[in-house]
């Protein structure tokens, strides 16, 4: 199952039932089902909160992952700012729907076992976002717009 919750922001609009495929979809591409996946979109100062709380690190970002799987069944808390989102998209010049996708992709590709931290993972980690992100628009449902702020 894939919940939504908020906390500090509105509820982005989210096509659920086509993005629920989307992440089984790719889940499924590592081998993987999905089970019980929490998200949490909240704002900079929640995200703070959690990184200083969880992880003991003192900065913002867009998402962090909490991963409770076994074996073969994804199972996880992603928590996302969309503060941040926001931000990066105008940095990096993308649209704000790209990178809130690419951030909810983000967590599921963590709870597949890729990471991002040492030398040569966070390439890695770009292009399975990447790929991820041409399943999605190889499948997204095209009269809806796909995500309203």
């Amino acid at each position: 199952m894939i919940s939504y919750n908020t906390e500090g922001v509105s509820m982005p609009s989210l096509p659920r039932r086509p993005l629920m495929h989307w992440i089984r979809r790719v889940a499924a591409h590592y081998s993987r089902k999905v089970g019980n996946v929490n998200y949490l979109f909240c704002n900079d100062e929640h995200i703070l909160k959690m990184n200083r709380t969880y992880l003991q690190h003192d900065y913002y970002t867009d998402v962090i992952t909490f991963d409770y799987s076994e074996r073969m069944t994804v199972n996880g808390d992603i928590a996302i700012s969309l503060d941040t989102v926001k931000s990066n998209a105008q940095q990096f010049g993308k649209p704000y729907e790209e990178e809130l996708l690419r951030v909810i992709i983000h967590g599921i590709l963590h709870l597949c076992g890729l990471n991002d931290k040492a030398p040569g993972e966070r390439e890695i980690m770009e292009a399975a976002e990447d790929k991820a992100l041409q399943m999605w628009e190889d499948m997204k449902p095209r009269e809806e717009p796909l995500i309203a702020r």
